[in-house]
């Protein structure tokens, strides 16, 4: 009994040694796997983190050529050709110049048409002319000077008042208008010289081809895009001008359409005041 008991302790002592031994080599077998797995991981992590870096840096350097976008605008005017693009940008900074001087005084020609015509109405009749015409001197703009003329004038009747306010309206109308006239030289010079560097290029470019004797595409091409880097300065300066040019005019339209039904007010209440004296 006693050796049937010591043999069955004996199997189970085998059994469970040869069962530790088998989870210790599969928990083994597991860290070995999870090792592998982890540096396999470390692994891919390290090949996205510089696939990252690669497609981080084109966007990098896409980051540092848009920045430097004068650099660039600096190498096209080099290559368009020192000398047309330098008469190119001086239209663009005499029409650019001329165009600020209209606006402001354009600007500073604005008046309150309204606030004006209720102001001297109220000087004619608590002060007379002479309050009118200082209202008019306190005044800015090329319709308190019609004013003002026309109240000169008013003794000598309104049929000469109405006389000397279209008059004196055509010289306001001069001084609104002038300096339009170079703007729109600027703007039609500007192309003219981005046009004729491009002509003098082409020709240097059909002369490179007659010294070589042979066609060669890179010159041609090469000689092509100089000539015609000036065309397109010529071309924007154009347009830029232009937008400028558009909004002085309009603005001399608004201006002057004032003037004319300031003008029409304006007799309206002299003759007022002339019948109430």
């Amino acid at each position: 009994m006693k050796k049937l008991f010591a043999f069955i302790a004996v199997i189970g002592m085998l059994n469970f040694g040869a069962s530790f031994n088998v989870v210790a080599q599969d928990e083994t077998a597991q860290t070995t796997e999870a090792t592998v797995d982890t540096q396999d991981q470390n692994t891919e992590e390290v090949a996205a983190q510089e696939t990252a870096v690669e497609e981080v840096a084109p966007v990098a350097d896409e980051e540092v050529e848009s920045t430097s976008f004068h650099a660039e605008v600096k190498r096209q005017f080099i290559q368009g050709g020192a000398m047309f693009m330098s008469f190119v940008l001086l239209t663009l900074i005499l029409g650019l110049a001329l165009s600020i001087e209209r606006i402001i005084y354009l600007n500073m020609s604005t008046t309150n048409t309204k606030k004006l015509l209720t102001n001297l109405e109220e000087a004619l009749n608590n002060g007379g002319v002479e309050a009118a015409k200082e209202v008019c001197r306190e005044t800015r703009g090329p319709i308190a000077s019609i004013f003002y003329q026309g109240l000169d004038r008013i003794d000598e009747g309104v049929e000469v008042v109405e006389k000397s306010v279209i008059a004196y309206g055509s010289v306001q109308m001069g001084l609104l208008e002038k300096g339009l006239s170079w703007i729109s030289l600027m703007i039609g010079l500007a192309p003219m010289l981005g046009f004729m560097g491009t002509v003098i290029g082409m020709i240097g470019a059909f002369d490179s081809i007659q010294s070589m004797g042979t066609i060669s595409p890179a010159a041609v091409a090469g000689g092509i895009k100089v000539a015609l880097i000036t065309t397109v300065s010529g071309l924007i300066v154009a347009m830029i001008l232009q937008v400028f040019y558009n909004y002085c005019t309009a603005k001399i339209d608004s201006i002057v359409n004032n003037m004319e039904d300031a003008s029409i007010s304006l007799l309206d209440i002299l003759v007022k005041y002339n019948l109430k004296k």
